[in-house]
């Protein structure tokens, strides 16, 4: 089982208290966006194995969205920060490029 760190109530809860919200970091396009971009957004994005940001939610506690760092394939978890950060951090972007 997938567990997560929440970085706002600081908490390790397992991922049955969690909600998936997808890729992290990724420009949405919806309604009022052109054909293409919607397009692209949806049907035509890289789904790779390996390190990844993905966006969770805390459902079950404090509610708040939070970015995780793991790999897809070990399941190995790099770190988590809060979804309101606008980047990556270093040292978490670091443990993501020594697993490659």
């Amino acid at each position: 089982m997938l567990s997560l760190h929440c970085p706002h109530c600081d908490l390790t809860v397992e991922e049955t208290e969690l909600s998936p919200g997808g890729e992290a970091h990724l420009t949405r396009h919806g309604p009022g966006s052109d054909d293409d971009s919607f397009e692209e957004y949806l049907f035509l994005r890289p789904n790779l194995k390996g390190p990844t940001l993905e966006r969770w939610r805390h459902a079950y506690g404090c509610g708040k969205w939070f970015i995780a760092a793991r790999d897809t394939a070990t399941m190995q978890v790099f770190g988590t920060y809060p979804a309101q950060r606008g980047d990556c951090p270093p040292e978490i972007r670091d443990r993501m490029e020594g697993a490659t």
